[in-house]
């Protein structure tokens, strides 16, 4: 099993994910010649790909559908309310294979199972994606890790959690209006850095193996913070087992593999 997240932040988040039969993308916010530039750093091409898994509607989660899924007839899995935003947003009709959030489903020899997240979108979902080499958590963007978020991530070995900013820089950043802030800060907004090591503290396990510090704000994060935060955390509660990384939006992380 391969995964690679091409890049994660305010303008664009994607991942690929590669087993023996399937490949899949999780989100697609770039645009399309972006994807297809960031999966040749991993000599990999769109036209490969089995499906598009699309957590919610905001724009640096679908950028690349129309030229990647739409003109190369690659499926798109989503829920019906996000099916209906997506179509609103991007001004033109997708086929879709949806399923009802909450429920599983199989891509090959991926299960995908799907679960609620409180975010500003018309139905925002998490994913956790069963390869037969291990466990994957995907929680992108949530203002608040549920008790339900918590449960259904804990299997993962590999968690891609949301740390998006901190409070302070957050609340003083002059070029974002008060209502942002409160929208940002709300719980149906996004984690902040302390919030994320709360939700990692939460669902630690012995079998996490690697946890990714994903959609980190440019303007009201820093990548060291971030990840020195997170270390805090994962030292205090004596989880040395686990290897932290910070995205980036400019670059892919480097490909893990189970």
């Amino acid at each position: 099993m391969q995964f690679t997240i091409l890049g994660s932040g305010s303008n664009g988040n994607c991942a690929y994910l590669e087993t023996a039969e399937t490949r899949l993308l999780i989100d697609a916010g770039f645009s399309p010649k972006q994807i297809r530039t960031r999966l040749a750093t991993i000599s990999r091409v769109p036209e490969k790909l089995n499906g598009i898994l699309i957590t919610h509607e905001h724009i640096d989660h679908i950028a690349g559908l129309v030229g990647i899924a739409q003109k190369l007839n690659i499926p798109i899995y989503c829920n019906r309310d996000t099916k209906d935003a997506i179509e609103f947003t991007l001004k033109t009709k997708f086929e879709c294979r949806l399923f009802r959030t909450g429920d599983s489903f199989e891509v090959g020899d991926i299960s995908v199972e799907t679960f609620s997240i409180p975010h500003d979108a018309a139905d925002p979902v998490g994913f956790l994606l069963r390869t037969p080499r291990g466990n994957i958590g995907f929680l992108t963007d949530l203002g608040h890790a549920t008790k339900l978020v918590l449960e259904r991530v804990r299997p993962a070995h590999i968690l891609v959690l949301e740390s998006n900013h901190d409070v302070k820089m957050l609340q003083d950043c002059p070029r974002r209006p008060w209502p942002l802030k409160q929208r940002i800060l709300g719980r149906h907004g996004h984690l902040s850095n302390d919030a994320a090591a709360d939700a990692a503290q939460e669902v630690m396990s012995a079998d996490l193996k690697r946890l990714y510090l994903a959609h980190l704000s440019r303007e009201c994060n820093k990548p060291d913070l971030a990840h020195r935060v997170m270390a805090a955390r994962l030292e205090k509660i004596g989880a040395t087992h686990v290897a932290l990384e910070t995205t980036a939006q400019s670059v892919p992380c480097a490909t893990a593999t189970l």
